[in-house]
């Protein structure tokens, strides 16, 4: 916690100043001490796992005392499998191709230049997020492996489990002959150090040291960020995923897909939020995937035509197609075929993922070019929709921006790229 003789200012201040020596330091870094760091820190987080749930229990105790319930209690929670989980997606994180120095292009003009597009860090990241500790791991392991120092702010109800997490962590960098400074976590509660990330994170003289900022959280911090940032933001919007279940679906695929999508775990953002059923089969399909979403807890909200087909469907809301439900409830609406479907998700959907289950490759390929959604799947679970998954190791968030990276934001979505150009004396007439 910050001392009360300093103010928050130039404990951030400080902080800012620190990350930028922290970058410098990571840039002129090798791969194999940024694999050797991130492995160390592994090890610390499996060596502090009574601490990490002692921490872990008091923000629990806290939040629960503050009403906290549901699915934000479910995220905020460690156990021993989680912190091994944790654990494993750091090494997971080290053995991914280490993308700096990666020539992505080159090219020789007439003149004999000699053209190179080289992938390099981005600098200092900032990344502001809520309720799960282990993104304090993630966005470490990840901002180290892309040679990005980085300074966390969670969320204010796992500040406790952060800074055991963040110990481990500074323990790994250390080892490893790295700076502490290369991953920081504000240790405070209060909310003015986010204005002051939101601000740029200025260091004593008013410069600003930040070069990126991610939020990851609900609809609401993620609108403060691009409302107030000063700095570069990379979205990630709520996860409002659909699944259009096609005339020409292999129903069991479609039941055993949409049960997966929806009730597997239904607090991440890849959670199936609407599906979608073609009209033309909505009988065949829609009652037996309904029977088995029903038997399983799942609590449907549907339109009329859905509702008549189902007895026991509550029916929806406008607000039910723009609800990230986050819980055991999902809305349903049947609709036109594959424009029916896209015309919804277009209307409705926040960028992130959809997917479509039909034995129809053409359908497949027109539901393809006709959504324009950062991951679009075909007959598979959008739970998918996961870095690890993707084989990037591990996500800071699934980007739904479309400049710069979209979809699992892995290491080698948090670089950016240089121009080498080697000449042999030319000069420009």
């Amino acid at each position: 916690m910050i001392e009360e003789s300093k103010s928050l200012d130039g404990v951030m201040a400080a902080m800012g100043e620190a990350a930028r020596r922290g970058a410098e330091a990571l840039r002129l870094s090798s791969a194999e001490t940024r694999t050797a760091a991130i492995l160390a820190m592994a090890g610390a987080v499996r060596a502090s796992a009574d601490a990490i749930l002692a921490a872990n229990a008091k923000d629990l105790a806290a939040a629960e005392t503050n009403g906290v319930t549901g699915p934000m209690l479910e995220r905020l929670m460690l156990n021993p499998d989680r912190i091994e989980a944790m654990a494993a997606g750091l090494e997971a994180v080290s053995q991914i191709p280490d993308p700096l120095g990666r020539v992505t292009d080159h090219w020789v003009r007439p003149n004999g230049l000699d053209f190179s597009r080289v992938r390099t860090p981005i600098g200092v990241i900032a990344i502001i997020y809520e309720s799960r500790p282990n993104v304090t791991a993630d966005a470490a392991a990840l901002c180290i492996r892309s040679g990005n120092a980085a300074v966390l702010r969670g969320g204010s109800e796992c500040l406790a489990s952060n800074m055991a997490i963040h110990a481990a962590v500074t323990a790994g960098l250390e080892a490893a002959g790295l700076p502490a400074a290369c991953v920081q976590t504000v240790p405070t509660t209060d909310r003015d150090a986010v204005g002051l990330i939101l601000a740029g994170l200025k260091d004593t003289k008013g410069h600003r040291c930040l070069d990126l900022i991610i939020p990851r959280g609900g609809r609401s911090l993620v609108a403060r960020v691009q409302a107030d940032a000063r700095a570069p933001v990379l979205g990630h919007l709520e996860g409002l995923c659909h699944t259009f279940v096609h005339q020409e679906a292999d129903l069991a695929k479609a039941r055993a897909i949409v049960v997966n999508a929806k009730l597997r775990r239904v607090s991440v953002c890849g959670s199936l939020e609407t599906l979608l059923i073609d009209k033309v089969a909505a009988e065949r399909l829609l009652v037996p995937i309904a029977a088995d979403l029903l038997a399983k807890g799942c609590e449907l909200r549907g339109d009329e035509a859905a509702c008549a087909l189902v007895p026991q469907m509550i029916p929806a809301t406008l607000e039910d197609w723009t609800t990230e439900y986050l819980a055991p409830i999902l809305s349903v609406r049947i609709v036109d075929g594959v424009a029916g479907a896209a015309d919804h998700i277009r209307h409705y959907g926040s960028g992130h993922t959809d997917a479509i289950i039909t034995e129809n490759s053409a359908v497949a390929e027109a539901f393809i070019a006709e959504v324009d959604s950062a991951i679009v799947l075909v007959n598979a679970s959008t739970q998918f929709a996961d870095g690890g998954e993707f084989g990037f190791g591990a996500e800071i968030g699934i980007a739904t921006d479309k400049l710069h990276a979209r979809g699992p934001v892995g290491a080698e979505q948090l670089t950016t790229f240089k121009y080498v150009v080697r000449g042999t004396g030319q000069t420009r007439p």
